[in-house]
Order: structure tokens, then sequence, then C-alpha cells
């Protein structure tokens, strides 16, 4: 459930604006001066800040500012102040929004919601890719890495031996010739080498297999090629 911080100096605004959100299904936590609200607003894990303009001891200009120096967490300003020129010192302090008292509570949702959607899709964007993986049977292809994992432990690969397991455990059961495999990895047509194909395949075996006289994973389809099992 998403958590919204309210700070707030006028207890009544501020209850009101909670009973909506929480209809809303957001967690919602409020305090009433600006000091308290900046602690809060650092310390807890917080998905939006609904902050009050005029608060008693910092205020909400000051704490604004501080969040905006250590959290990137949407802030939506409100105040009973009409002055553009206060509209324009929140937002060049950091404030994604700034509502103006009276406003309607209905509005206030709409506008919250709208900011942490496009907040967590900008979130989203900037994540890490995750990296490509390809798993079967206790054999772990990290083709981001281009790392290798037999049952936990990982295994050295060359460049080819790596193109040659990943490409056959991508298209496992079906049965590759060693000419469409030379092709395949090395990127040209088999010119009586062959041989390359068969050597990597028994490299590969080695370092995958338990008892490459018995393969479990790469078998030897006589006459025709080879096949990832899975």
């Amino acid at each position: 459930m998403s958590r919204i911080l309210i700070i707030e100096d006028e207890v009544a605004i501020a209850d009101l604006e909670k009973d909506y959100l929480e209809l809303s299904d957001f967690q919602v936590d409020i305090c009433n001066t600006g000091d308290e609200g900046l602690t809060m607003a650092l310390n807890g894990e917080y998905n939006l800040v609904i902050l009050d303009l005029m608060l008693p001891g910092m205020d909400g200009f000051e704490v604004c500012r501080k969040i905006r120096e250590d959290k990137n967490i949407p802030i939506l300003m409100v105040s009973a102040k009409k002055d553009d020129i206060d509209k324009i010192r929140g937002l060049g302090l950091g404030a994604d929004d700034y509502m103006t008292k009276p406003f309607s509570p209905s509005e206030l949702v709409a506008r919250v919601k709208a900011h942490m959607a496009r907040y967590e899709r900008l979130v989203g964007t900037n994540q890490k890719p995750q990296n490509d993986i390809v798993e079967i049977r206790g054999i772990r292809i990290d083709k981001t890495a281009r790392r290798v994992y037999v049952n936990g432990e990982e295994r050295t690969f060359t460049t080819k031996e790596f193109d040659l397991l990943t490409f056959l455990a991508e298209n496992p059961n079906h049965v590759y010739t060693k000419e469409e495999l030379f092709r395949e990895i090395w990127d040209m047509d088999s010119i009586g080498d062959i041989a390359t194909v068969t050597v990597h395949i028994k490299k590969i075996r080695e370092k995958i297999e338990k008892d490459t006289a018995k393969p479990q994973y790469i078998e030897t389809i006589w006459g025709v090629g080879y096949r990832f099992k899975v």
C-alpha cells in the first residue's frame, strides 16, 4: 500500500484530506509542524508528501527544499496564498504541483493519483534491466553477463563455447547438423572444417555433464547432429 505524508497545521483540513485518501486505499500519516514533517519525510518510506506552505517553525518552502535535496518523491504543495510568486517559488524549489485552498478533496485525490502514477512510471523506466537468463535442469546461462553455472557452480567457457551452448539451450529438442551449427556460431558456410563443432561440443560436455559418455544435456543424434535435451 502506498504511503502519503500530510504536513499541515490545520487539523481539520489534514483530517479531511486523510479521510479521502484512505478511502482510496492510501496509508496516511499526519504531522502539524515543519520540523517534525521534515524529519518524518526524510526518515519514513513515503511515496508522496502533501505539504502546506504556512507552518509553525520551518515553513513549507524550506521543508520542500530540504526534502528535495534527499528524495525524489512527488511533493504536492498546498496554500491559502494565491500569489503567483509563491507558486513559482514552490515549484522552483522542487514541488511537483501547487494547489490553492480551498480545494475539493476529490481533486486532491485525483492529483495525488496522477503524480504517483507518473512517478512510478519514471522509476520503472530508470530501473536496471534484469539480466537475460536461460535456465534448464540445473544449468543457468546468464546471457547478459556471459556466465554459466552448473548446479550453482560457475564454469568457465570460451566465447564460442558459450555461444554454442546458449544457442542449443535456447532451441531445445531441435536436432542441428554440424554444418548448421557451424554456420550459426561461426557465421560462415562450412568448408570442410566442421570438426570444429565436434571439438567444441566435447569441451562443453566436459564442463556441464556428470558423465560425458552418457550425456544428459547435449545428445548426439548419429548420422544427423546434436540436440539439447530438456
